[in-house]
């Protein structure tokens, strides 16, 4: 009763606040493909996103992340793109270049051209295709030591959303080995699926090549930046921002945090983010940007699979969240 309450009076206060000031919607996609399996529902299929693109382009200015966004005078919408799929540029790119549509794309540099899966689509591979499985797992750690059971379906899929929370908690060398650890007790390889690869950095150089996209950092390994030190953080950042001017010959001004929860970056990593060059960056937590909203912590709607109807009413809705 409280929440209901509490979202009318958010709601109301948006609306107000929306009028006084015209809002910008950043919306955040990951994925435009088909998939047989998305438990983390990232990917929009090539016939949604067409029509999602279309109704934007009809009723909606859009903008650049990183425009200059203090003196417009009515409500506008920015289309962003995380993590870095070869999807991006095959399925993707296409139709926001039919459309004449531009968006920004964060990419993760550390698995460029890499026959791994981004370390969640592996999780996925490992825990929940249909195969046979050793009964329990047990995941040898000092600190998170604690096994499985894994014989069913649902057992697999408790262990996959258990191991998923609690991967985000730890760096780039435990989450490695615990990776390794899956592996070698499902008895299954390294190289992941085609239909989730990540990009080339060919790939990457045609997606810049691109009038209608803009090239952002998304740090190195795709690691929680609230879970590191100070120094790992800037690493992290620096390092990305680095490899991708490297590779694109272009400035890349722009940035999204792993996960972006309010939990997932503390105010070092805005900060670090600052020094580091960007005039931008964003967060993925629901929200409209205003003049007076922090550029560094810019919030973003979620796009699911929703055929265009659908995405209309979201559209609407997101303006009130």
């Amino acid at each position: 009763m409280l929440r209901s309450a509490g979202r009318i009076i958010t709601g109301i206060r948006n609306r107000f606040l929306n009028i006084i000031d015209p809002p910008i919607l950043v919306l955040i996609y990951h994925r435009v493909t088909m998939l047989s399996s998305d438990p983390q529902l990232l990917a929009v299929s090539p016939d949604n996103f067409l029509n999602q693109m279309f109704y934007i382009k009809d009723n909606f200015p859009v903008l650049r992340f990183e425009d200059d966004w203090s003196n417009l005078k009515e409500t506008s919408v920015v289309i962003t793109f995380d993590d870095g799929y070869a999807d991006n540029v095959r399925e993707a790119l296409p139709i926001l270049e039919k459309v004449g549509v531009p968006a920004t794309f964060f990419i993760t540099t550390g698995d460029l051209g890499s026959i791994r899966e981004f370390w969640w689509d592996e999780l996925e591979r490992i825990l929940l295709i249909k195969r046979e499985f050793p009964s329990t797992f047990e995941l040898l750690d000092e600190r998170f030591r604690r096994h499985w059971p894994t014989k069913s379906c649902d057992e697999r899929s408790a262990l996959y959303q258990e191991i998923h929370q609690l991967i985000k908690l730890v760096d780039v060398a435990r989450r490695e080995d615990w990776l390794i650890q899956l592996r070698e007790w499902a008895d299954i390889a390294e190289e992941g699926r085609i239909t989730h690869r990540i990009m080339t950095t060919d790939e990457l150089q045609r997606l810049a090549l691109s009038d209608v996209a803009t090239i952002g950092a998304h740090t190195v390994s795709h690691t929680p930046l609230a879970m590191l030190s100070s120094d790992e953080q800037q690493r992290e950042i620096v390092e990305s921002k680095r490899q991708l001017e490297e590779l694109t010959g272009r400035d890349v001004t722009v940035f999204s945090y792993p996960f972006g929860g309010k939990s997932d970056y503390t105010s070092e990593t805005v900060r670090l983010c600052r020094k580091a060059g960007f005039v931008k960056a964003a967060s993925n937590f629901p929200g409209q940007a205003h003049r007076w909203t922090d550029p560094f912590q810019l919030p973003r709607q979620l796009v699911r699979n929703w055929n265009v109807n659908t995405f209309a009413v979201k559209m609407k809705g997101f303006f009130s969240l």
